[in-house]
């Protein structure tokens, strides 16, 4: 019988930055564009090829065959951005290495993830979020608050692109995640699995630091070195005031809270207060890594 890992270390490390609140989501003054975003333009074609790529009401197939045409069509996505330097590449260039690096060689072996039905299913409903997110944007229809705080990030210039790529993993982390708890049915017996997935994603962190640092400039390698647990926190103590939300999750574990918060999005009892703690949450980390940013940390 398989045991519940430990947090992942990533997400305790952004659970420990978590133990302050800063002010909300940077406001983003500059002009929504389309075709760019701080890189080179996109041309109409690529524009409509990214538009088609993100259409999750045309992706084929079922179970694990449906996750593998998504992760595909996303790594196709990520080229398209990654080559202009389009700041929307920053998260999609992390999201697509651990994709092939890490969770498919795991669903794609039955002795890791048992449960055939569940595993490929919270992985695309994760996938395809974002995938719905990119949609939106390319469309210029409305995102998801917690993208459109990212996305909105990618076309202010000045701003460092390692915090510009960290609102686009606490979008992920901390809202797509939990809603994928929820919609692809998570019960207690996945519990294990669902670490087993996220620990993956974490152990994987430096394909992350590497390609971010190579292709954009954004030094990710303190997240991934602890830096946040020394002297990443003292240069934040007395920036902001504690949050009882948050001194939970660093507590707990932020894939933790995660899981918990997509388990009370499940019962229609919970479901609206764990959508307010959701967002609440984001904000707030969101807040911090501002701070951090305000004060040369990202």
């Amino acid at each position: 019988m398989r045991t519940r890992r430990s947090p992942a270390p990533l997400i305790v490390v952004l659970g420990a930055l978590l133990t302050v609140v800063a002010p909300g989501p940077a406001q983003a003054d500059a002009p929504r564009s389309v075709s760019t975003a701080c890189g080179s333009p996109l041309s109409a074609n690529e524009v409509d090829r990214v538009l088609e790529l993100a259409d999750t009401s045309t992706m084929p197939g079922s179970g694990l065959d449906r996750f593998e045409a998504a992760v595909e069509r996303h790594r196709e996505i990520t080229d398209i951005l990654v080559a202009h330097r389009d700041r929307r590449g920053l998260f999609s260039l992390g999201l697509n290495a651990v994709e092939h690096e890490a969770v498919l060689p795991l669903q794609r072996d039955p002795a890791a993830l048992p449960d055939r039905r569940w595993s490929p299913a919270i992985s695309y409903d994760l996938l395809a979020r974002y995938l719905r997110n990119v949609h939106a944007e390319f469309s210029g229809t409305a995102t998801d608050p917690a993208w459109a705080n990212y996305f909105a990030m990618t076309r202010q210039c000045s701003l460092s692109p390692a915090r510009v790529a960290m609102a686009g993993y606490n979008a992920h982390l901390t809202v797509d995640l939990a809603h994928a708890v929820a919609t692809s049915g998570t019960t207690t017996d996945n519990v294990p699995d669902y670490y087993e997935i996220v620990d993956s994603i974490a152990v994987r962190g430096g394909s992350i630091v590497t390609l971010s640092k190579d292709l954009y400039g954004a030094d990710l390698g303190p997240l991934w070195r602890f830096y946040f647990v020394g002297e990443g926190l003292d240069r934040l103590a007395g920036n902001s005031e504690p949050s009882k939300l948050l001194l939970r999750a660093a507590d707990s574990g932020y894939n933790t809270i995660t899981l918990a918060n997509g388990f009370a999005l499940q019962d229609p009892r919970t479901a609206q207060p764990a959508d307010q703690e959701i967002d609440g949450l984001w904000r707030a980390t969101d807040g911090a890594l501002q701070t951090l940013s305000d004060i040369g940390g990202l």
